[in-house]
């Protein structure tokens, strides 16, 4: 399946840490994190992207352009250092369209902009290009093709430090919790579309507001549950977080390297499967 990258943002909440630097291109170790999320939808055997360009599109396109690959694999040098020879490679299989989708598109019309490059894709994948997990894709991927619906998200605990809090009408609390022990589950921003989907978004719709919900109406929308890694890079704080992971030497979201050591032969146990229409997170 084609993947639909959203490339646009311009990343408020992270620009204390990178004044021009477009939220996908921010490095996680000698790569920035689209290459990250890019390896992973390549490791499961989705390798043609479709890059949704807007704010700082063309440091993304230079980038792969003047990509190099012995950064990130084994090589030989030889010749008094005037001829490599790759042992391993990155991207010489992945195909990727660049596609400038405007500076201010918001993420739904950006997703309506690169249709034309999705004609005769009976489901793609899409992502906000900001966040990371260890999920086996597949099983999401085998949970949706097994319910008749249009759409489904990865549906995740929050990554917040905030506390949820009801109140009675006057005021008072009736209950004080933090919000990780509320039940509440957010959009992950893994999504599966049908192109079903591009009909349900409107002239100047946002992405997961107008057209989800006529989807949730019309019981259109899954919700997949999952429980083990997944982390957004929103702040600079949550950057840190993923730097110490990285630093640790064994990334969670790095399945490449972990399924190639470990091949899995079922379904991991803290996926909790079951299908159900359900509102989505805040879109980026």
């Amino acid at each position: 399946m084609k993947v639909v990258l959203f490339c646009g943002g311009l990343g408020m909440r992270l620009r204390e840490y990178a004044e021009n630097v477009p939220k996908p291109m921010v490095p996680i170790g000698y790569r920035p994190i689209i290459w990250h999320l890019m390896k992973y939808y390549a490791h499961f055997g989705h390798k043609d992207f479709v890059l949704c360009l807007g704010y700082g599109g063309d440091m993304i396109k230079h980038y792969f352009l003047n990509y190099e690959e012995c950064v990130s694999n084994d090589f030989v040098l030889s010749d008094g250092g005037t001829k490599r020879e790759l042992l391993s490679s990155d991207i010489s299989d992945w195909r990727i369209t660049f596609v400038e989708t405007g500076l201010n598109t918001n993420i739904g019309q950006r997703l309506k902009a690169v249709a034309p490059h999705l004609a005769g894709e009976e489901m793609f994948l899409a992502n906000y290009s900001d966040g990371l997990t260890d999920l086996a894709l597949p099983d999401q991927i085998a949970h949706f093709q097994a319910h008749d619906a249009v759409a489904s998200f990865l549906c995740v605990k929050p990554n917040l430090s905030y506390h949820f809090v009801t109140t009675e009408h006057d005021g008072r609390v009736s209950s004080f919790r933090d919000i990780a022990q509320s039940g509440l589950r957010v959009n992950g921003g893994f999504f599966i579309f049908r192109r079903d989907m591009l009909g349900y978004i409107e002239d100047g719709d946002e992405l997961v507001l107008e057209p989800f919900q006529r989807l949730v109406h019309g019981h259109q929308l899954l919700a997949y549950d999952y429980d083990g890694f997944w982390l957004p890079m929103d702040t600079a704080k949550d950057k840190k977080r993923i730097e110490d992971l990285y630093a640790a030497g064994n990334p969670p979201w790095e399945v490449w390297r972990k399924d190639a050591a470990h091949p899995r032969t079922e379904p991991r146990p803290e996926v909790r499967r079951g299908a159900r229409a359900a509102p989505a997170g805040i879109d980026r």
